[in-house]
């Protein structure tokens, strides 16, 4: 018999609940989300920038009724600001405020949920409710990082020296994204599920269009789809996202535009570019394909 996930009840589901709030899901990615809740397993989620990866997190989210917490990774973050910190500040006035009381009471007295500083990682295990955890690009921290995500995931709880070990009474659903930026560690990777994703092919793209600019004529929807696809052919700094051909798509309705043509893309092509090297290579390789 399957066992029914606290998440999505089946892949189906998960297809038809994420479509509800908006993301349209592949065969694979629904089928993923829905295992990653069924297993109570990290699901970690790679493709190039601008493919939906942190909206997955979202839209699971959402669709299951769950808070989001999310860690936006970045070089440099540390453990304090990714787990927990103390509130120095407001423990020196206490200390201050004791005067000369016994400071074993006053240590006892400043080392507790008053004076604690809950970073993502820690609020997620925190939380009673269903929780979506985002861990987001993954890839731009530290092996240091990976290391504390290797002990929270494996275990799901945290030890605080001062106050002991806090255990998740409710583990939350964690995605993972990355960029490939750099490889992560295959000891991170095992403990996850893994979900690949690209930019989709032309007709499902413009179904994304479609269902988020639905004023957009089918006709106009499919030049923007392959006009994107077109520039992410070249070999631009920066690729346009699935956000960005939606964003053109509204502006080109906003606009009154019928159609989109030379004139129309040297008008708006900075709403999907934003670089202006890519700009006008964009422009000059348009232009030879269009004559």
């Amino acid at each position: 018999m399957t066992q029914k996930s606290a998440w999505f009840e089946s892949p189906a589901e998960a297809d038809k609940q994420l479509a509800g709030v908006g993301y349209l899901s592949d065969t694979a990615t629904a089928t993923t989300a829905y295992l990653a809740g069924a297993l109570e397993k990290p699901l970690l989620v790679e493709g190039p920038a601008g493919v939906g990866k942190t909206e997955l997190a979202k839209a699971i989210a959402r669709a299951t009724g769950s808070g989001l917490v999310r860690l936006q990774c970045y070089e440099g973050l540390d453990e304090a600001r990714a787990l927990y910190e103390w509130n120095y500040k407001k423990q020196l006035l206490r200390i201050q405020a004791a005067g000369d009381q016994d400071w074993d009471a006053t240590h006892d007295d400043i080392f507790t949920d008053e004076f604690l500083l809950t970073r993502p990682l820690l609020t997620a295990i925190r939380r009673d409710e269903p929780t979506v955890l985002l861990v987001d690009e993954v890839d731009k921290t530290d092996v240091e990082v990976e290391g504390l995500l290797l002990e929270i995931l494996s275990d799901y709880q945290v030890t605080i020296p001062e106050l002991g070990t806090v255990s998740a009474t409710r583990r939350p659903l964690v995605v993972l994204t990355s960029n490939a930026t750099r490889e992560l560690s295959e000891a991170l990777k095992r403990r996850c599920l893994f979900l690949h994703i690209d930019y989709p092919d032309a007709e499902r793209e413009r179904d994304i269009v479609v269902s988020q600019v639905p004023d957009i004529e089918a006709d106009l929807a499919g030049q923007v789809v392959e006009t994107v696809a077109k520039l992410r052919g070249l070999e631009l700094r920066k690729a346009p996202s699935i956000a960005e051909t939606v964003d053109w798509a509204r502006t080109l309705v906003a606009l009154g535009t019928g159609t989109l043509d030379a004139a129309v893309i040297d008008q708006t092509l900075g709403v999907v570019l934003k670089h202006a090297s890519d700009h006008e290579r964009a422009v000059r390789e348009l232009r030879l394909r269009s004559a």
